[in-house]
């Protein structure tokens, strides 16, 4: 009878162990989920920024190509032959000149606006997302390190107290809520892990030896 209430507290004990693991494991998944979600995120919005950049480069080569072709095409135009007279090169040089000045001043401001439009548009689809997805992860990674060294500077005034993840939320006002009190707890798991604190029980930490 003895060894059956014996086994059967073993069993319960060991049930309880498996079921705070596992609790820790399912907090552990949720900030590991978030942390995909805003990697991701951030890829994504790279990729479109990246895309932009290209599509400027090869806007701008593009630009750059017309310009040395036209510049070309005026140059062989305003040449004389070898045989013709000088007054009707220079009528017909004259009036192919002021017929490129009409056209490079209808076509020219046009062209430029289209142009000055395009790189308008890269720069704002360039730098709108990837901004906010890098602020947005500079912000989450500074979120996390101010957390992770006030658990540390809380350790640091307890000794050698053994206190609950609940204890160390209330301590630096993390209690509002369940999702407050689970980021202290991973933290604190995380902690362990880096052996910068201890765990000594169900749901238990402690300082970590210096």
């Amino acid at each position: 009878m003895v060894s059956e209430t014996r086994a059967a507290h073993n069993i319960e004990i060991t049930a309880e162990s498996l079921q705070v693991d596992l609790n820790r494991l399912e907090v552990q998944k949720q900030a590991l989920e978030r942390e995909l979600a805003a990697v991701v995120a951030h890829l994504d919005s790279l990729q479109r920024a990246l895309g932009a950049l290209k599509a400027l480069a090869l806007d701008t080569a593009g630009a750059a190509a017309g310009d040395s072709a036209g510049s070309t095409g005026s140059t062989g135009s305003t040449a004389a032959g070898p045989g013709q007279a000088s007054a009707p090169v220079v009528q017909q040089t004259d009036m192919s000149s002021s017929g490129s000045a009409k056209v490079a001043s209808k076509t020219g401001p046009q062209t430029k606006t289209g142009t000055q439009v395009q790189r308008s548009e890269s720069r704002k689809s360039t730098t709108g997302p990837a901004t906010t997805a890098a602020a947005v992860d500079a912000e989450r990674h500074s979120t996390y390190g101010r957390l992770t060294e006030q658990i540390v500077e809380y350790f640091a005034t307890v000794g050698d107290a053994d206190v609950r993840a609940r204890d160390v939320a209330a301590a630096l006002g993390r209690d509002a809520d369940s999702g407050s009190i689970n980021a202290v707890r991973s933290t604190l798991d995380r902690l362990v892990g880096a052996s910068r604190i201890r765990r000594t029980g169900r749901g238990l930490y402690r300082a970590g030896r210096s």
